[in-house]
């Protein structure tokens, strides 16, 4: 059974797609969010939840919350255990981009550096994932800050003058917009709420909004 985030999106609705315009996006006052954007972390945790404690029947469409403990038949230690390993250790573990995701951020790293700001409280592990995942990107153009929190990303993206982040948390975009920055959604099943943001369902959406 096909349980990728692009067989779900393919078999649902897309409601919220494409509600909004956004002018010109400058490429230099925009930033990504990593997990749930970038990196399949998501993916990973079902797989190795799968592997090691015998949860087969855990799908991707099951992950409705960011609040794991609520919308997965998993003990919480369970859920601790994968998520700090995920957090420690992407680089060792088998983390994989979205797709389309490498030769976007390749190509957006010709025109200005790439900035990542994530909740995520340790920046390193991330930031070697980053760098060997997108290995024709100079590492000194991959610019990595974990704030700890994904309510304080606002400071983070006001003190380096972002006015465009891309998100995957609905909370953190309505957060967010409150504060003057305009959100990108990038769809997935914990998001499947009403919003008023531009939203993309995958990479090659985000690149017609970046470079048409």
């Amino acid at each position: 059974m096909d349980d990728s985030r692009e067989n779900y999106f393919s078999n649902t609705s897309g409601t919220n797609k494409g509600n909004g315009d956004l002018e010109p996006i400058p490429l230099d006052r925009l930033a990504f969010d990593i997990d749930g954007v970038v990196a399949d972390i998501m993916t990973t945790f079902l797989d190795l939840a799968r592997e090691r404690y015998g949860r087969g029947h855990l799908r991707y469409e099951h992950i409705t919350t960011f609040f794991l403990e609520e919308c997965l038949d998993l003990e919480p230690w369970i859920i601790e255990t994968l998520i700090r390993e995920l957090i420690d250790r992407p680089h060792e573990l088998a983390v994989e981009p979205f797709p389309h995701a490498v030769p976007v951020l390749t190509r957006l790293a010709l025109e200005t550096p790439l900035v990542f700001i994530t909740a995520r409280d340790r920046a390193a592990p991330i930031r070697t994932w980053l760098q060997r995942s997108l290995e024709q990107v100079d590492p000194e153009a991959i610019r990595v800050f974990a704030t700890g929190d994904p309510d304080t990303k606002i400071h983070y993206l006001q003190d380096h003058g972002i006015r465009y982040f891309v998100e995957d948390r609905l909370e953190t975009c309505h957060h967010l917009a409150a504060h003057g920055i305009t959100p990108i959604l990038f769809a997935q099943p914990w998001n499947r709420r009403e919003h008023p943001f531009v939203e993309v369902r995958d990479w090659p959406e985000l690149a017609e909004l970046l470079f048409e």
